[in-house]
């Protein structure tokens, strides 16, 4: 299937899904490629196994195959198959045994970095991997992909009020995990003044 070119990527999503609603492996083909980068970088934050990522990113599109024509336009194309990958991975993290097991020794210990923002960028994913799954996830979706609350509520399937309470437990554990990773105390002082 090819689309003219002066479809914006939104209108090019929609024309894609409806494609692949009807039938057309080409359009799913289309999609799983301008979507499969995206969602390999999001799910490399959680597991560092290409084989993990693979089997998840197509998993989310067999989903996709499966139940286009289940999307109502309620959301945009972009936020339901992130949607899907979301809930995808939460299962396949669920089912590991070891998803959980990651801790700070885990992770072989780096050469000296003369860089101060690759000791801050490794210390912030420490901290990172110490939050529960669905903290760690709804933090990616706001920091790194750039998702508002309300398109987190979308994704997770969750109100924006447990965004919002997920978004600050997170926040709160990352406060008292990064000072003890930084070789500091593990709580912070109390402010003076």
């Amino acid at each position: 299937m090819t689309l003219p070119a002066k479809n914006s990527p939104k209108e090019r999503d929609s024309a894609l899904l409806v494609a692949v609603a009807a039938g057309d492996r080409r359009a799913l083909e289309e999609l799983y490629l301008s979507y499969h980068r995206r969602l390999a970088r999001f799910l490399s934050r959680f597991t560092p196994r290409y084989e993990n990522i693979e089997e998840i990113i197509n998993d989310t599109f067999m989903v996709v195959w499966q139940n286009a024509n289940d999307f109502r336009n309620a959301s945009q194309v972009s936020t339901w198959i992130i949607g899907i990958a979301y809930r995808t991975a939460l299962k396949s993290f669920r089912c590991q045994k070891n998803h959980a097991a990651h801790s700070i020794e885990d992770y072989p210990e780096q050469t000296v970095d003369p860089t101060f923002d690759a000791e801050v960028h490794d210390w912030l994913k420490h901290g990172l991997n110490r939050l529960p799954i669905e903290q760690r996830l709804t933090l990616e979706l706001a920091y790194h992909m750039g998702h508002s609350l309300e398109e987190i509520a979308v994704i997770t399937e969750c109100p924006v009020g447990t965004v919002k309470a997920r978004m600050f437990h997170a926040r709160e554990k990352l406060r008292q995990f990064l000072p003890a990773l930084g070789g500091g105390p593990s709580e912070l002082p109390a402010r003076i003044g």
